[in-house]
């Protein structure tokens, strides 16, 4: 189903809501010894490979987030209620939003609000284990200002011929695609060197990457932190290199 055309019927209510969110006493409660893991990455990062290997543990607990618009079709298979995301009405998450029962929530293009409720931090804490999710800018901000103490941690490629391979692995996309995928990648990577609160991966290998999560959310030392702002610097002019020549196109 597309969301062309859709639109929010409570946007200003949503809008209001949203500007300037606090989660509530309760959820400061839930949150207050929660370990929890915030996965993000360029296009083509390598997010998605590496908390299926953490879930797989059974030490860590995927957050689906709510979202208000309704399920769509993925390769042909139809979105399902608690495994993609937790479908919500426009009322039930209003609702909730003004209660504060939100880690974090945003309006996208005024068409859906997304967001993480603080019912699946409460599922995770109960099973006592870590609360791991993949995220996007915005929502590594909104939740750092919320918890202070979250692992938010940016996984890079080895190198940028390689993440090039990876992303043409996935296959052809049509150029406009390509590009905005490129310049939210150059956001993501300035992002990591404008902020303080990173934690470095670079994604060699999956169980290197997954052994060092573990270490980073334990207390332990990160062998990959002191190589990340020569990569990201080095990723950063290559990138813009391509992008010139997409521009050019």
């Amino acid at each position: 189903m597309s969301l062309l055309g859709l639109t929010l019927k409570h946007y200003p209510e949503f809008e209001e809501v949203l500007k300037n969110y606090h989660a509530s006493d309760h959820a400061k409660e839930v949150l207050k010894d929660l370990k929890l893991a915030l996965l993000l990455a360029p296009t083509s990062g390598g997010r998605n490979t590496i908390i299926r290997h953490q879930i797989n543990t059974g030490k860590y607990y995927y957050i689906i987030s709510d979202t208000t618009r309704p399920p769509r079709l993925n390769d042909g298979v139809m979105e399902q209620n608690g495994k993609e995301y937790w479908f919500k009405t426009e009322e039930e998450m209003l609702a909730d939003l003004r209660k504060g029962e939100y880690l974090e929530a945003e309006l996208i293009h005024r068409q859906q609000v997304s967001g993480i409720s603080i019912r699946e931090l409460e599922k995770a804490r109960a099973q006592q284990k870590i609360a791991i999710t993949d995220i996007d800018l915005k929502g590594v901000h909104n939740i750092m200002q919320e918890k202070p103490d979250a692992f938010a941690i940016m996984l890079l490629p080895p190198s940028f011929d390689e993440w090039q391979r990876r992303l043409n692995g996935r296959g052809r996309m049509p150029t406009p695609e390509l590009k905005r995928r490129l310049e939210t990648a150059g956001t993501i990577l300035q992002d990591g060197l404008r902020q303080n609160y990173y934690h470095f991966v670079i994604s060699e290998d999956v169980g290197q990457s997954a052994s060092i999560i573990d270490a980073i959310i334990a207390g332990q030392s990160n062998p990959h932190q002191g190589r990340a702002a020569g990569l990201i610097n080095e990723l950063q002019g290559r990138l813009q290199e391509k992008l010139a020549t997409i521009h050019q196109i």
